[in-house]
């Protein structure tokens, strides 16, 4: 009787997150404008009368961020739940079901922000209203729903500006935020990625300087960029990789070995490429190392003038602890000896928080009972989240991705975050809804 209870309890929080995922992707939160306060007051609503002391904090109007604590009985850490509820752009007319329908068929929900990251939102708000309202109160510490704002340009008005405007409102002691929680599968075992950390962000422009003249006479002048085409062919090339910790650590993970150094970096490498290419092209080898990607390029502005600057943005991510003289020194090798000039137009050192913790040891222990025989995989994310800004803030706090996802894995989600025909299965937004509620239960007991 009681394990009937239980099921039909998680069926209801399954059918409770999906109906919240539903209604969130049906508020058009694209950024930039963003507008996320209307979705903001409406999950305030719900988290109050659930029994959460909530606050909308905003550095411009419309740019509501949220912050909803339920406190425990007694002192104790404070495990935050991190979303964000704005979205990049969409064209309906790539996609076969309107990009703001929510439409549920055949087992999926349609629409953008599906993956990213509505799904996390409803499952982490469905299992906080889900706790709040059967009167479950934390015995130690406090459970706290962090949903921000304007993650998808950066933070400045969402994570980023809390974190240093309002950290006394933030501070935490666990954060579990996107980035991990796909289950990839090899060896033949189901293996669920914990994302540890994130790459930093250090954008490049690369410049040639040349002398302008009439366009109709090419020999004039002298073409900057003509200068700079050879130089962008370059980069089709990549630096190669490294023994970075985060690489690492995957390798050994999935290889059940101690991997070390250049040899096990090069060794653990060429096992993947030849056992499971896209997983070694998509996960492995960007954690590996510094990445590489010009993205746009700028030359003359009157189309009959040779121009006498040429420049190309080169998107570089580099591993956590890697500084700007470690781009610099990487994109010289690529590029070799020239006369070129490197200017740095961003430059955001990545962080991460150790693997092992006691919310690791949680996470485990619960994929263990739910899924017999599965485990954790430690990675880095190649992008950005607002994790960052959490390891920033609380340095000694343990942050992690994680929403756990066995439907749809890895490799076959990742296409579609941000792209046409975003979807998620209704079984892995019902799974990511019973993880959000029972972890609460095991690390503030």
């Amino acid at each position: 009787m009681a394990e009937a209870t239980g099921t039909a309890a998680r069926q209801s929080l399954g059918a409770l997150a999906v109906s919240l995922l539903q209604q969130l992707i049906r508020e058009d939160t694209v950024n930039p404008p963003g507008n996320e306060r209307p979705i903001q007051e409406q999950n305030k609503a719900l988290l109050e009368a659930a029994g959460f002391e909530c606050e909308l904090l905003a550095a411009e109007p419309e740019r509501a961020n949220l912050v909803a604590t339920l406190p425990g009985a007694a002192d104790g850490p404070t495990l935050t739940l991190l979303s964000h509820v704005d979205t990049v752009k969409a064209d309906p007319a790539e996609w076969s079901h309107d990009p703001w329908s929510g439409d549920l068929e055949d087992g999926w929900v349609w629409g953008r922000g599906a993956l990213d990251m509505k799904t996390q939102v409803a499952a982490e708000l469905a299992a906080c209203l889900a706790l709040g309202h059967s009167g479950w109160r934390p015995p130690r510490g406090r459970l706290r729903l962090v949903i921000t704002a304007d993650e998808e340009t950066g933070g400045d008005l969402g994570a980023r500006w809390l974190c240093e405007q309002h950290p006394e409102k933030v501070r935490s002691d666990m954060v579990l935020n996107e980035g991990g929680g796909a289950a990839i599968e090899f060896g033949g075992r189901r293996l669920y990625t914990l994302c540890v950390g994130e790459k930093g962000i250090f954008r490049v422009r690369l410049r040639t300087r040349g002398r302008a003249g009439h366009a109709s006479l090419p020999r004039i002048g002298e073409n900057a960029l003509l200068k700079l085409a050879p130089l962008v062919a370059r980069l089709g090339e990549q630096p190669p990789p490294e023994p970075t910790l985060e690489g690492l650590e995957f390798l050994s993970a999935l290889y059940g070995e101690e991997l070390e150094g250049a040899e096990g970096v090069t060794r653990g490498l060429e096992r993947l490429r030849a056992e499971q290419p896209l997983l070694a092209t998509y996960l492995a080898e960007p954690i590996l190392g510094v990445t590489l990607t010009p993205t746009r390029a700028s030359a003359s502005e009157k189309v009959n003038v040779i121009p006498s600057v040429a420049e190309v943005l080169i998107d570089c991510r580099q591993p956590p602890g890697y500084g700007e003289d470690d781009a610099l020194r990487r994109i010289r090798d690529v590029l070799g000896a020239g006369d070129y000039e490197l200017e740095f137009s961003e430059a955001v050192p990545g962080n991460r928080s150790t693997f092992e913790s006691e919310l690791t040891g949680a996470i485990r222990d619960w994929v263990g009972e739910v899924d017999p025989g599965a485990g954790l995989v430690p990675m880095a994310m190649p992008a950005f989240t607002d994790s960052h800004w959490f390891r920033e803030a609380f340095g000694s706090a343990s942050v992690y991705g994680f929403c756990p996802q066995r439907q749809i894995g890895l490799l076959e989600a990742a296409p579609l975050i941000h792209a046409a025909d975003e979807r998620v299965p209704v079984a892995d937004v019902e799974l990511a809804a019973r993880f959000f509620s029972e972890l609460p239960r095991r690390v503030l007991a």
